[in-house]
């Protein structure tokens, strides 16, 4: 058994709170750690890093964490620390990166990696001259519902696959009343803040993964909401796009189309629902279930609307069951993290991967400017 240190930058905020430290490294620290291939267990040892003195003192004292600090620079000083960890705003990360990559750490963190497509090829070249293993998170590709979804697809259940209809979203308050469930930032544009920069790197690799590279997208973005309160209880402008309405031309010619908006009241299975239409059978997935209906077993729709319909649409659909254990979609992925820095095990969600999800943002940002079809380019590093 042994120990590897672990710099957790930007733990106070929603995400690095709830899932990186409570559901994932806290977890993996209670369950003993995580085994690899020569059966020795690897505990993280993690150092919570900050701006805010007492959160981080309160987290780990919490979590039973004995580490934290307010001093980047110390923290990647020690060599203790093997991996550096971000969840800062947007932002904030690119430079904290680049200084963890020259200080020869490994790099784990979260999405988008960098503001600009260009911030992220750049630090992608640093970390491949600097030969340390890096990685960001792509969570999605590990939720029970789109893990069934790809086990059906791969399955060739679907026959040729046509068309993905994606609906994301839900009603964030505006902090008046209510408060607001998302931070402040996200609203402002000049903050990092936006639907399109948040969410299009998750389409990127859910449909790359699930039917193929994006090869053009239409794009038409909005800001439904003009003003918000923020933690303050400040009233503000919002100037980033709350909202984005795409269509994605995927290579092979299936077309997706997926709406995004954090100004939308939920009536549907989950907070993502995933329907994936073919020739032979069609697949709806949530965030824990998937639904297929074969071709054989598909009803015969007739269009009336002058009497009720005969037809319970919902009934001929059938769940695909589970046939594995489904942890924390981020816990998986840090174990798999882990594992790649101390076995070299593979791990295909890099800084390049990254790069080619801010990439696809800017595109879906332009088209909706250029108001036009715009192709996606596939950049690799020379």
């Amino acid at each position: 058994m042994r120990k590897i240190g672990i710099i957790m930058n930007g733990v106070t905020g929603r995400m690095g709170t709830n899932q990186h430290l409570e559901r994932s490294i806290a977890a993996i620290r209670k369950q003993g750690g995580v085994k690899l291939h020569d059966q020795s267990m690897i505990i993280p040892d993690p150092v919570l890093l900050g701006r805010d003195a007492g959160k981080l003192q309160a987290l780990a004292t919490e979590w039973g964490i004995e580490r934290w600090s307010c001093n980047l620079q110390e923290c990647l000083a020690d060599p203790q620390n093997a991996i550096y960890f971000d969840a800062q705003a947007t932002p904030l990360r690119a430079q904290s990166i680049r200084s963890a990559l020259a200080a020869g750490k490994h790099v784990y963190c979260e999405k988008p990696l960098a503001s600009t497509f260009q911030e992220c090829l750049d630090l992608a070249r640093i970390a491949a001259t600097a030969r340390v293993k890096n990685g960001v998170v792509q969570d999605k590709l590990f939720l029970p519902g789109l893990r069934k979804l790809k086990q059906v697809v791969e399955s060739g259940f679907l026959g040729r696959v046509l068309s993905v209809q994606g609906e994301f979203g839900y009603w964030v308050f505006e902090g008046d009343s209510l408060a607001l469930q998302r931070p402040s930032w996200n609203y402002r544009k000049e903050d990092g803040g936006g639907i399109i920069l948040d969410m299009f790197p998750h389409w990127q690799y859910v449909l790359e993964d699930l039917f193929g590279p994006i090869t053009a997208v239409s794009c038409l973005g909005a800001t439904h909401i003009p003003y918000r309160v923020d933690e303050n209880g400040a009233s503000y402008a919002c100037t980033a796009d709350d909202a984005a309405y795409a269509t994605f031309q995927i290579e092979g010619g299936v077309i997706a189309q997926m709406n995004s908006s954090w100004a939308v009241r939920v009536h549907r299975e989950d907070l993502l629902v995933l329907q994936v239409d073919g020739t032979a059978g069609s697949a709806v997935a949530g965030l824990r279930e998937c639904w297929i209906q074969p071709r054989a077993a598909t009803p015969i729709a007739v269009w009336n609307p002058d009497v009720a319909s005969p037809i319970n649409y919902l009934e001929s659909w059938e769940t695909v069951p589970a046939t594995m254990d489904y942890d924390n979609a981020f816990k998986v992925q840090w174990e798999m993290f882990l594992r790649h820095v101390l076995e070299d095990t593979p791990f295909p969600h890099d800084f390049m991967q990254a790069a080619r999800g801010v990439l696809l943002a800017e595109t879906g940002v332009r088209s909706w400017a250029e108001r036009r079809w715009l192709d996606v380019p596939q950049p690799t590093l020379p």
